[in-house]
Formats: structure tokens, sequence, C-alpha cells
């Protein structure tokens, strides 16, 4: 590495090999948007290694991702400040000698630790008044629409015009790992239905999982009920409705899930962070929409479908976590019939042949 080395703010940057590190926004879904930042990066930079903030959560989304170099897994409480924390989270990012940061999250606990390790260059939008904590300030934040919109404006030069259309997150898997997964779990080598009932806040979970898994299984479906630790409660009652087709296969390792999602036909999900991770890897998803406008939820990848409710709710888009009405409509009135219709279209429309998923390694 060279410590003389000079990025695009000091010319082309084209000789710079100094480390980037990204500090992105840490629920499942965002993180995996959040891989677009990566390509556009190293299409700028192919020469720096790119390294991701992350939680042991996400962790193992990294392995999926091209143009990762390697994660740095550390845990900052919410919603409480521990200054222990943010020093060790600066050695670590001291030890990494990078030379630029981009700071995702608008908030100052987000760019204490890189301002404390005294990374070069600290690119990250205004946000919570950083002054002295960026050194790399960027404006306009509010005039772009979607959180991707933000994040992708601080990879790209300032002054840059936002294009249209940025590159889509991929999760690459390799086929080897997958019949592996099945053989380790027992599942069998034919075509499953993913159910991905969680999500954050009620308001945005489709309470039909159950009755869709049982239209699956009497259609001949094996189905497989995806999540963490809190929807095994979730995943006990739709195994419960839908019979020994169905498979509880929560747990507390993201990677289950990824090749879960690699191996599947099809995954129907709400606005939530599997939705993104079925979308990333190739398998056509379908999501559930209530609350959030599909606009910003939408992943960037192509997706199967997008359901919303037929009914006429004034109060949608709310982008509430919980109904402030107490009525939940937006996603309620959506019947287990409707969802399980579509995707056999999905299932149709793909065939009995074996699925290339533009995720999947060949």
């Amino acid at each position: 590495m060279n410590p003389n080395s000079s990025n695009t703010a000091d010319g082309d940057g084209s000789q710079d090999d100094r480390p980037i590190l990204l500090v992105p926004y840490l629920w499942v879904g965002d993180f995996v948007r959040c891989h677009t930042i990566v390509r556009l990066l190293k299409q700028q930079w192919p020469n720096r290694p790119i390294d991701v903030l992350t939680t042991a959560l996400c962790a193992p989304l990294l392995d999926f991702m091209p143009g990762v170099r390697s994660g740095i897994v550390h845990h900052i409480s919410r919603g409480r400040f521990l200054p222990k924390e943010h020093f060790e989270l600066a050695a670590k990012i001291r030890a990494g000698g990078y030379g630029q940061v981009l700071v995702m999250p608008r908030t100052w606990k987000a760019a204490l630790a890189p301002a404390l390790a005294r990374v070069p260059k600290r690119t990250g939008f205004i946000g919570e008044a950083r002054f002295g904590l960026l050194n790399d300030l960027r404006w306009g934040e509010k005039a772009l629409p979607r959180m991707i919109d933000r994040c992708v404006a601080l990879a790209m030069p300032p002054g840059v015009p936002v294009p249209e259309f940025w590159p889509e997150p991929q999760l690459v898997v390799d086929p080897a790992e997958v019949v592996a997964w099945r053989a380790r779990k027992g599942v069998g080598d034919g075509p499953a239905v993913v159910l991905a009932p969680g999500s954050v806040g009620p308001a945005k979970r489709w309470t039909y999982y159950g009755e869709a898994a049982r239209l699956l299984a009497d259609a001949g479906l094996d189905v497989w009920v995806l999540g963490g630790p809190g929807e095994r409660e979730l995943a006990a009652g739709i195994v419960e409705m839908g019979g020994p087709r169905v498979r509880d296969l929560t747990g507390t390792d993201l990677r289950d899930a990824v090749l879960a999602l690699a191996a599947a036909p099809v995954a129907i999900a709400n606005d939530s962070g599997l939705f993104h991770v079925a979308a990333a890897v190739g398998t056509p998803p379908i999501g559930i929409f209530g609350p959030n406008a599909p606009f910003h939820g939408v992943p960037l990848n192509p997706v199967a479908a997008v359901i919303l409710s037929r009914t006429d709710v004034p109060c949608r888009p709310c982008h509430k976590p919980v109904c402030p009405l107490h009525h939940h409509a937006c996603i309620r009135d959506i019947s287990a019939e409707e969802v399980v219709a579509v995707a056999r279209r999905v299932l149709t429309a793909i065939g009995p042949q074996p699925r290339t998923a533009s995720g999947l390694a060949t």
C-alpha cells in the first residue's frame, strides 16, 4: 500500500490502493442494498480493497458479495451511548489503514469512530450536524427520494448528477453450497416455496402465511419457513396449519436463509430483509406491501410481483411499523388465495426445468 497515493479529490485516483471502509445501514435489507455502493466503488477504484462494517447478524452476507474484501464485525448499542464501544471500533478502523470511509447513516454516532480513527477522508451527509466528525460533507440529502439514492450519492464524486439506474446488489451463491445445504437439512432435491413471515413492526406483517402454506401444500408443494429467532413462534403456527410438507427453517445463521433462498424457485415475503436477499440471490420474490410505498421498499433487482391491498385505504402509505388506527387494513385485506395464485403463476412461468438465477454461480 502506498501511503502517499491520492484519491479522486487529489487526482484521477487510478493509482490509489488504500482500502475503503463502508459504514452501511445495519438492517438486513438495507445492508443488501448497500452492495450497490460496493459495485460503484469498484468501478471507480478497482485497485482499492473495500471492507464493510457489519454486525454478527449481517456478517454472513459478506461471503456472498463480490468485491468485498472483509468485514469489521462490531456491536454498537442502539439507543444509548457507550464510549468504550466507539473507542474499540476506532482501534479496529485505525488498524485497517483506510484512506476513506463512507458513512451511510446520518447519525453522529455512526461518524464518531471513523473520526477517532483519523481516517484521512470521511464522507457523509451533514446529518446530525457532524461538523468535525466528517471532512467530506455532502448536501442535498433531502432532495434524493429513496434511501438507496442517498447512499449511492456518497459513492459518487461531488456534483455528479445521480443517474436513473444503479448497479443491482448481488449475492452470488456456489451451487455446491446449495447441494450441501440441502443434504444437511434433509429437504430433498425438489422445488419448494419459501415463506418469510417476519418484518420490523406488526403493520408490515401479513397474517395469512399459515393459510397460504396449507394451500401450497395441498397443491403438492413443499414449503420452507425462513426467519430469525424472533420468527420461531410465527413459524410454529404456520407449520401447524400447513401440515407435514411445511418445514420450519428459522434459525440464528443468516447463511442458512441465503442458501435456502438460492435453492427455492420462488419466495413470498413481507417488505423485509429476506425480500431483498431473495432478489439479490436471483430467486423471484413476491413482496406483500402494507403501510410502505413499494417505490421506497422494492429492491433494485427484478421481482416477480408486488401485492397491495385492493381495498381503498386512504391512510396508506403511512410508513409506520405499528398501525396508528389499529386496523391494519392495508395488509390484512390481502387474501391467502390471491397470494398463492400469484405464486403458482410464477412457478408455471418458470416451468419444470432447473432455474438459472442471475445470482447463482455456474
